[in-house]
């Protein structure tokens, strides 16, 4: 039983090794923002009930989220164009300085009808990586994954995309603590196409209306698992 522990342990640290190491360039056009996302630790506070919100450019345009997320008290750390690629070096950086009840990811760039997309896959292999670093320092908190959003900007790697969010969610059922959310029906229409009144000119971001839904199935779900 010890002998297949090890070896459980030492093909964990090898295969995360690996990663760090396939990944190792894609840190660096990131460097300035994380630094600056950094700096913010020393000049706010955050109460120990906290939610801690990191990923990429839908956090962090998301300026209305305190008042969106009350009474919930968000911390926000997303930086733009966040792959998982990238943010599995960043995670203890954005992560570790903090205390929190909760932390919500949402991550929705290495999947886009570009040469460079990874496979369902390989993101996933990405996202628990994420996540076992996460659970170095708190084991126990409840982590929220929120499924990749439909858009028009897209919308021909919608169905790659479903994959990964049915994937997502097999994980957080699968795994103690951690839960999915997933507001993607709300953005489609009755023809099952992106609504694109919810989105700014881009047809990628989130306007105003677009994160109200957001947060109204964000806040449902801290509520079933937060509440007593």
């Amino acid at each position: 039983m010890r002998k297949v522990l090890f070896f459980l342990l030492v093909s964990s640290f090898l295969s995360s090794c690996s990663v760090y190491k396939k990944y190792a360039d894609t840190e660096a056009p990131w460097e300035e923002e994380i630094s600056s996302l950094e700096d913010l630790d020393d000049i706010e506070s955050y109460p120990e009930e906290a939610i801690l919100f990191i990923g990429s450019s839908s956090i962090r345009r998301w300026t209305s989220i305190k008042e969106d997320m009350a009474p919930y008290k968000p911390i926000r750390r997303g930086y733009g164009g966040a792959h998982f690629t990238d943010l599995i070096h960043f995670t203890d950086r954005l992560v570790y300085p903090h205390k929190f009840q909760a932390l919500a990811i949402f991550v929705a760039n290495d999947i886009t009808g570009g040469e460079n997309d990874k496979s369902v896959k390989e993101v996933m292999r990405l996202f628990e990586e994420v996540v076992r670093t996460v659970r170095v320092k708190y084991p126990y908190v409840p982590i929220f994954q929120i499924a990749v959003t439909p858009t028009n900007s897209r919308w021909k790697v919608w169905p790659t995309v479903q994959e990964l969010n049915a994937s997502f969610k097999t994980y957080c059922e699968t795994h103690e603590n951690i839960y999915y959310i997933d507001p993607s029906d709300a953005y489609l229409d009755q023809d099952g196409k992106p609504r694109s009144e919810l989105f700014v000119e881009d047809q990628l971001h989130l306007n105003e209306e677009g994160y109200d839904i957001w947060a109204s199935f964000i806040k449902k779900e801290f509520d079933k698992v937060l509440k007593p």
